[in-house]
């Protein structure tokens, strides 16, 4: 009850205050510059002409925002923000602007951005079926290779995943392969195998969103559990799961009475591949679906691969493997493989969108690996970082502004500051190179990716683009919003340390960007 009427406290103290900034003047033509939403009319900000500020609006602005944050209910946790003018270039809030803060997947901001640059937006992961056995009579008298660079893409988005392997199908039986009498060999030295990142926690490995990365992945490195009623109350639930998954079960579910809820949970062993499955489900219920990170990516390439081909009939004789067990036997092996398959990813450009807008982990890793591959090297986290740091350093960010540990944001070890964020960000509006590219990945307020249900009904929504982020006692949200005379502002809001619920601090972040969206910019000084 307390909190809720803390909640309502700050509401309350502001509706008057956003009331006031929508009534000020009616919504202005917005022509122009550049790709934000909302968006249609100015000139480009280099040809807009200088405005002298209200001041007496800014302080207004600066109380309220001051108010926003200084909510009590936010007392005991750390508030790190940081407001600019892309436009003029003036600081128009900050607080605790240069405190290391966890950034949860506000992390993928600096991922993205270093990628662009040391990577290129039209880069491009290689996927190539190969083999050294010769083709006898339609039968491939040895082993089919497939080598991954690090491509996160074949899954099921967009179907991408079911067209690639029915073209990797088509480019066989075009070869005269239609039996393999040999085994599928997952090819993943392209990176290391160091699949999790550094400071991810041992009790969500299980889970979809903390999936291994590598230099194969197959359907995100996800596998779907299913969960089904056996035949009468009381008796085991019936679990099954891909082959390629690379678990055992411990299976802990019962059936339920037919009204009963279902409840699943599952955790993994961390000294075993075994996956113990707890709960119930009703007798007679739907099967229940779960997403689960696999054991081994490039296992679970090689058997969804196997399979695939064996459904559309080449039948596969040996087994699928991690090239790092054959690793020995193949040793002494010095004939060239030739290629009879290859397919590219999609650019960088549209996997940073799935990226940002969907919050994707696996692609943060991966473009870390390959950022470390960049020069040549094997992909590897360690290697990723040191090409970030570089790319940071040249940007004139200093060392001590920011800890990176991972990619995604998982890891509680990655530290940024406010004003580290929005130095990112504004890098990112200014090269020309990367604006449009970078502001078409973010997510819309109110309209998409991971702010959909945020902001609506108010200047934010379709006008404010931001990355969020989310670990536990950790949200953060950054990007870039319009103001009501158009002035482009830059805002980074990292929240930390908090033990209230996490609703009320996304509410009050996203009521700082709505207070934003309604500030009047310009005018006459006073």
């Amino acid at each position: 009850m307390i909190r809720r009427a803390a909640a309502a406290a700050v509401a309350l103290s502001l509706i008057v205050v956003l009331a006031a900034g929508c009534a000020a003047r009616p919504d202005p033509a917005l022509p122009g510059e550049p790709a934000l939403p909302g968006n249609s009319g100015t000139p480009p900000v280099a040809e807009r002409p200088a405005s002298r500020r209200d001041t007496r609006a800014l302080r207004r602005l600066r109380a309220d925002l001051t108010e926003v944050f200084g909510a009590p209910i936010m007392a005991r946790g750390v508030w790190g923000v940081v407001v600019r003018s892309l436009d003029s270039g003036e600081s128009i809030f900050e607080l605790n602007a240069g405190k290391l803060m966890m950034p949860a997947s506000n992390m993928k901001i600096v991922t993205l951005a270093t990628a662009a640059e040391i990577l290129g937006w039209d880069h491009r992961f290689t996927t190539t079926l190969e083999t050294a056995a010769p083709i006898v009579d339609g039968v491939l008298r040895g082993d089919l290779f497939v080598r991954g660079t690090g491509d996160p893409t074949i899954n099921s988005r967009e179907g991408r995943a079911p067209s690639v392997l029915f073209d990797w199908t088509t480019a066989l039986r075009a070869a005269g392969i239609r039996e393999i009498d040999g085994r599928i060999i997952g090819d993943d030295q392209a990176f290391d195998d160091d699949g999790l990142g550094a400071g991810w926690a041992w009790d969500y490995l299980q889970y979809g969103y903390a999936a291994p990365s590598g230099a194969l992945q197959f359907n995100e490195d996800i596998a779907q559990l299913r969960v089904s009623p056996g035949a009468r109350v009381g008796d085991p639930a019936i679990l099954e799961l891909p082959s390629g998954a690379g678990f055992t079960f411990v299976n802990r579910v019962i059936t339920g009475a037919e009204a009963s809820s279902v409840t699943i949970d599952y955790r993994r062993h961390l000294y075993q591949p075994e996956l113990e499955v707890t709960g119930s489900i009703p007798v007679k219920a739907d099967s229940a679906i779960r997403s689960v990170a696999v054991v081994n990516p490039t296992r679970y390439f090689a058997q969804s691969l196997k399979e695939a081909l064996i459904g559309t009939g080449i039948n596969v004789h040996g087994e699928a493997v991690d090239n790092d067990d054959v690793a020995g036997a193949l040793a002494g092996a010095s004939v060239a493989r030739r290629v009879l398959a290859s397919t590219d990813s999609p650019t960088l450009r549209e996997m940073g969108t799935v990226l940002m807008k969907v919050s994707q982990n696996l692609y943060a890793e991966t473009f870390v690996k390959a950022m470390g591959a960049a020069g040549g090297e094997v992909g590897t986290t360690s290697g990723g970082r040191s090409a970030m740091l570089r790319t940071l350093t040249s940007w004139g960010i200093p060392e001590d502004a920011y800890v990176v540990a991972d990619g995604s944001g998982l890891s509680r070890y990655n530290y940024v500051s406010a004003e580290m964020i929005t130095a990112v960000l504004e890098r990112m509006y200014r090269d020309p190179r990367h604006r449009d590219a970078f502001l078409k990945t973010l997510p819309i307020a109110g309209k998409d990716g991971t702010v959909a249900s945020r902001m609506r009904g108010s200047l934010a929504e379709g006008n404010a683009v931001a990355k969020t982020g989310s670990i536990a006692n950790v949200r953060s949200l950054s990007g870039y919003v319009r103001t009501r005379d158009g002035e482009m502002l830059v805002f980074a809001i990292l929240a930390n340390d908090f033990a209230i619920p996490a609703a009320t601090v996304t509410w009050i972040a996203d009521l700082a960007v709505e207070t934003l969206a309604a500030y009047p910019a310009g005018g006459q000084s006073r």
